[in-house]
């Protein structure tokens, strides 16, 4: 099975909440971990902009990549939301058991 993390900030708890319901009640994650209060400094419309965000960390497979991002879209207040993944390398017998059975694969 090819897992990934997808990382994707937000605005606030809230929003990420929200998406995290849904990608978790629709099968497109099996866990959306949520941290709070990280500081982003980046680059938009040519201007350095400092942000307050909350991270998600969403567990899921590469075959539902699309419609994680399609999702993510269809929910986030940003023009532009972040949506990049890494391939999971190791887990777990029982957790990756878990993760497939959480994603109904």
């Amino acid at each position: 099975m090819d897992f990934i993390i997808v990382l994707s900030t937000a605005g606030n708890i809230d929003e990420a909440e929200r998406i995290a319901e849904q990608l978790v009640g629709n099968h497109l994650a099996a866990c959306v971990n949520i941290v709070p209060a990280i500081r982003s400094i980046y680059r938009w419309k040519d201007a350095i902009q400092r942000d307050q965000e909350v991270l998600m960390i969403i567990k899921t497979s590469r075959d539902k990549l699309a419609n994680v991002e399609e999702m993510i879209r269809s929910l986030h207040s940003y023009e532009v939301p972040e949506v990049i993944s890494l391939a999971l390398e190791n887990g777990s017998e029982a957790y990756l058991k878990w993760f497939k059975d959480s994603l109904n694969l």
